[in-house]
């Protein structure tokens, strides 16, 4: 999406309007469709009211319904993605799945810790701009990145080694201090 400009400008401009009226301005979402659906319902009254009076046709509003099939097939999807999250989390509790529990605790933590310091409307703000600014900031500078993270790779390769030679040190003096210590009774 971030290669069609005006795709991406609409996306932008209509993030940070937003933004600014969710995030700084106090003002919450629920508020904001609440007053925008009691002036539509407002001006649609008003408008079958006046053409009554002045003998002119009723505002074109369609029936709206929701069909059974589509509420079964929506309650089907909730239906099958509940059963599947509780067995996940039946098993995680259980202590059957060790790695997804570090997973999802990992995750979970991550979530709490990033929801800690910031609210919703501007973590979905920074994410917004973040995918649309990051791939192409990638694309333009692509060869400095990737020469700045085979460096980074190579150094993080290097402490790396440097920390299991340190801490193997570390261990083996550890366990001969013990060995000492348990000897010398």
């Amino acid at each position: 999406m971030w290669r069609r400009g005006d795709v991406s400008a609409c996306l932008l401009a209509a993030t940070v309007s937003g933004w600014l009226l969710f995030g700084s301005g106090g003002y919450t979402f629920l508020s904001l469709a609440s007053n925008v659906l009691l002036l539509l319902l407002t001006v649609l009254f008003l408008w079958a009211k006046a053409a009554r009076l002045l003998n002119r046709p009723e505002p074109p509003i369609p029936e709206m319904h929701v069909s059974q099939q589509v509420v079964n097939e929506v309650v089907a999807m909730v239906h099958s993605v509940l059963n599947t999250v509780f067995s996940v989390f039946h098993d995680i509790a259980l202590g059957r799945d060790s790695v997804l529990f570090y997973q999802v605790f990992l995750s979970l933590w991550i979530i709490s810790i990033i929801g800690s310091l910031t609210d919703f409307t501007t973590l979905c703000y920074t994410s917004i701009v973040a995918v649309l600014t990051i791939p192409a900031l990638y694309k333009k500078y692509e060869e400095c990145i990737d020469r700045y993270m085979r460096f980074a790779y190579m150094n993080l390769q290097m402490y790396e080694m440097v920390y299991e030679r340190f801490s193997a040190k570390c261990f083996h003096r550890a366990r001969d201090l013990v060995i000492e210590v348990l000897k010398e009774p």
